[in-house]
């Protein structure tokens, strides 16, 4: 079933999207930095608001107000794919053995997929969702246990 998305209403949208297999590879601080700086860049080029966000080991959730002219498939869909490319170039150029686990054949050849096909998003239709999500955002690290604190996670 195809899911209906409401771009064009000015809303802030809550945004999750995954590495591929659920992998914990943005727990290397040098992807992880790379994915920070990549949609700092990318909400700058798009005019976006970016209003909260968390890199977790294994996904990335965004709270974001796109220019109401904008759909967020295509958004989410640039950060993938940069991130992506800047990911595999370090990984090209390491002896990690992270590359194998990322291998996928798509129409018949062999790549390097970093996230998964698809994200979640949901519109946060009041002032009280969107903190919601944000805080949502900025406590995850504490709720897995990861930090005993928000301000602890970078």
């Amino acid at each position: 079933m195809k899911l209906k998305h409401y771009d064009h209403d000015g809303r802030a949208r809550f945004v999750t999207f995954c590495t591929h297999r659920k992998l914990p590879i943005l727990s290397n601080h040098l992807f992880r930095d790379i994915v920070v700086g990549r949609l700092h860049h990318v909400c700058k080029d798009l005019h976006l608001k970016l209003l909260g966000y968390v890199v977790m080991p294994e996904h990335v959730h965004l709270v974001l107000v796109p220019p109401e002219d904008a759909e967020l498939g295509p958004i989410v869909g640039e950060l993938k794919r940069i991130t992506a490319r800047d990911i595999h170039k370090l990984l090209n150029g390491s002896q990690s053995d992270l590359s194998g686990e990322l291998l996928v054949r798509r129409n018949g050849k062999a790549k390097v997929a970093v996230w998964q096909h698809r994200c979640f998003d949901h519109n946060c239709r009041t002032p009280e969702s969107v903190w919601e999500k944000v805080n949502y955002c900025h406590n995850n690290p504490v709720r897995r246990g990861l930090v005993r604190q928000t301000a602890d996670w970078k």
